[in-house]
């Protein structure tokens, strides 16, 4: 007796498929992680990232542009910092007149629809190369908390839409919703990264922005006591409703594809917009495994951020993005 039902009717042909396809990409699927460095015309590949760089304000400008006619509407800026201003306290962070403040103003003024997000975190000023403020061998989570406030409310009166407080220091959500309450800053986001793992897959981004851990007497040689053991599972779900308690409007995993269970977990137990940071490691493996001729780039590429997505993520961060849209569309 044949079987009445035959699932693969639905998979007869490409058409077939598309109609029933339950998870669909599109441009307002990403946010576009964006790397700045001072100076003009300056275009640095990374050497870890192939084909993804570091601009001066001048490209940041043309590239915000690009990225709008593609139907990318959001970016994520990062700096990376000069040596010589680099001191443990972040106290070039807090300058109206810094990079990251002139790269804010630099998309906005290009393209004021542009959505503009922000990472605020102290390790690309960081003498030390950490998210906080180091002292006597730890890293001083309060005192770090208050800095990153203030680093928060310089970035929105330079116009940053939402703030992206990467640097999980207990508390610093209510800090920061706090501070921009008083000032004013009403409908300034914030995406935190709740859920952020002490991962190996975040090698070539701080190569991008010379953003490592130093190795020196009394200075922790990695981020494990702030960032979240990759073996924990329920630590991410505790972290996640913390933040939103505190004032999160959305909510982020990092990394992506090695915490897709974390994703879905999360998604099940939260009714706000949840992120997915698809990390530097996970993008120059795959760029590495291509130029090898060991896999099919695009289709890997699209595998990945389609799992991401059916595992539950609103949004993802991406070094991919551009090269997705333009497959898609």
């Amino acid at each position: 007796m044949y079987p009445l039902r035959r699932n693969r009717r639905l998979r007869t042909s490409e058409s077939m498929r598309s109609l029933v396809r339950e998870t669909i990409l599109s441009p307002n699927d990403f946010i576009v992680p964006l790397f700045v460095v001072e100076g003009k015309g300056v275009k640095e590949e990374i050497a870890s990232m192939p084909n993804y760089y570091r601009l001066s304000l001048d490209l940041l400008e043309k590239e915000a542009k690009e990225l709008w006619k593609l139907g990318l509407k959001s970016v994520l800026l990062f700096v990376k910092v000069d040596d010589k201003l680099k001191d443990n306290t972040g106290k070039e962070a807090l300058n109206p007149d810094g990079l990251m403040q002139r790269a804010i103003k630099t998309v906005k003024n290009a393209v004021p629809e542009m959505l503009v997000m922000t990472d605020v975190a102290l390790d690309p000023f960081s003498a030390y190369g950490h998210d906080g403020i180091v002292s006597e061998g730890l890293i001083l989570n309060d005192d770090s908390s208050a800095v990153l406030a203030e680093m928060s409310l310089s970035h929105a009166q330079a116009g940053a839409d939402v703030i992206a407080p990467s640097d999980m220091m207990d508390g610093r959500i209510f800090e920061i919703r706090t501070l921009l309450e008083d000032e004013g800053f009403h409908n300034t986001g914030i995406m935190a990264y709740s859920a952020k793992y002490a991962s190996a897959f975040y090698g070539p981004f701080r190569d991008a922005l010379d953003s490592a851990p130093v190795d020196l007497k009394n200075i922790p040689k990695d981020k494990k006591t702030y960032q979240m053991d990759f073996a924990n599972r329920e630590e991410a779900i505790r972290e996640t409703i913390m933040d939103i308690e505190e004032g999160a409007d959305i909510v982020m995993v990092k990394p992506g594809l090695c915490y897709l269970d974390i994703v879905r977990e999360i998604k099940n137990e939260v009714n706000i917009p949840v992120a997915v940071y698809q990390v530097s490691g996970e993008y120059s493996m795959l760029k590495a495994a291509a130029e090898k001729g060991w896999l099919d780039h695009d289709a890997v590429m699209l595998e990945q951020i389609t799992a991401i997505k059916r595992a539950g993520a609103s949004m993802i961060a991406s070094y991919f993005a551009k090269d997705v849209v333009k497959i898609i569309s």
